[in-house]
């Protein structure tokens, strides 16, 4: 109940069509929190407008933004300033980049609702939505040392042979050394600890309880 108030409050921010609609349009994935709320309300009202790769640009050009305009960033996070204020700050820069209102009114919604401060969670979870719909399978592989070319990609092939018809791979490897050896393998909502550090916990617990 709580997500479907927050979602209202967010559509009522965009144009009259859209929320005129009434019921989101379902994610190609389970998100979650504030920012999930938000980047799934934009989803939802960019897919009805039919304008969902035009959005994912003005999302990719507005992290650029923040990250050149250090100012404008530190400036609709910053609590003192009132929501209004930051609510003209942010619909006028966006209209003068020409962005799309779908994208324009999100985010003069958020300054309403004092949630600026979520808006890099609110980039990073529709990055994931959009890489859902594209049929993109993120997976993250982290090891103690980085792997070689050849069994990085023997590796690769055996994650794929668990997708589905039409998903995409998107592999990642980290580097953690405190897992000694093994593997920790995240992949869509899987997740999978192979390392010798999980290993070595086990044992030690297992030790201590037959002490």
């Amino acid at each position: 109940m709580a997500s479907r108030r927050v979602g209202l409050t967010v559509m009522r921010g965009f144009s009259t069509s859209v929320a005129a609609q009434g019921k989101l349009v379902a994610p190609p994935v389970h998100v979650f929190g504030i920012e999930g709320r938000y980047a799934h309300a934009l989803y939802s009202a960019a897919t009805k407008e039919k304008k969902l790769e035009v959005v994912e640009k003005d999302i990719k050009d507005i992290q650029v933004l923040l990250k050149s305009d250090k100012k404008f960033a530190e400036f609709i996070v910053n609590p003192v300033v009132k929501r209004n204020v930051k609510r003209e700050a942010v619909v006028a820069a966006f209209k003068k980049k020409n962005y799309s209102s779908v994208t324009v009114n999100l985010f003069g919604a958020m300054a309403d609702n004092g949630r600026l401060n979520k808006i890099n969670s609110v980039f990073g979870t529709f990055e994931k939505l959009m890489s859902a719909h594209r049929g993109e399978v993120l997976c993250t592989v982290t090891t103690a040392k980085p792997l070689d070319q050849t069994y990085l990609k023997e590796l690769k092939t055996t994650l794929e042979g668990f997708l589905k018809k039409g998903e995409v791979l998107q592999l990642e490897t980290k580097v953690d050394p405190s897992l000694i050896g093994g593997m920790v393998v995240n992949i869509g909502d899987k997740y999978v600890d192979m390392s010798t550090a999980s290993k070595i916990k086990l044992y030690t617990n297992v030790i201590k309880q037959a002490i």
